[in-house]
């Protein structure tokens, strides 16, 4: 399954030790991220992630093309949402492909965590049906 990776500023150390927890899972899927948070994923990782660019400079407009073409199957998206970003606009984008499009969404660690797990359990096969 293709997985989309993001993190704001303030959530990328989670982010780590997110990816390295569950490590072992995560490497049996394809992981998508923005760029500077797929790189700081394989650094602690060794996990390979396709990398798009950083955030604000167009990353998520990336992953919501693919997000919007049905070619992700999970997103999990640690935001802040104390710190208002300038680019704002471009993160509800995110939120609404993924509705329109039936993807899961995990926007805190305690979602993506069942998320995973759910990956794990074989929970999210049906998304499957929704690529044919």
């Amino acid at each position: 399954m293709n997985i989309g990776m993001i993190a704001h500023d303030s959530k990328k150390k989670l982010m780590q030790n997110f990816c390295i927890a569950y490590r072992g899972i995560l490497s049996k899927h394809t992981l998508y991220a923005t760029g500077t948070t797929g790189r700081l994923i394989e650094e602690v990782t060794n996990l390979n992630v396709h990398k798009y660019l950083a955030g604000h400079l167009g990353g998520e407009q990336q992953l919501g093309s693919q997000i919007e073409h049905n070619q992700m199957d999970l997103v999990i998206f640690l935001r802040d949402p104390l710190t208002p970003k300038s680019h704002e606009p471009d993160t509800n984008n995110i939120f609404q492909v993924c509705d329109k499009h039936n993807i899961p969404l995990a926007t805190n660690l305690a979602t993506a965590e069942l998320m995973v797990k759910a990956l794990e359990r074989g929970d999210l096969d049906w998304r499957e049906l929704f690529k044919t």
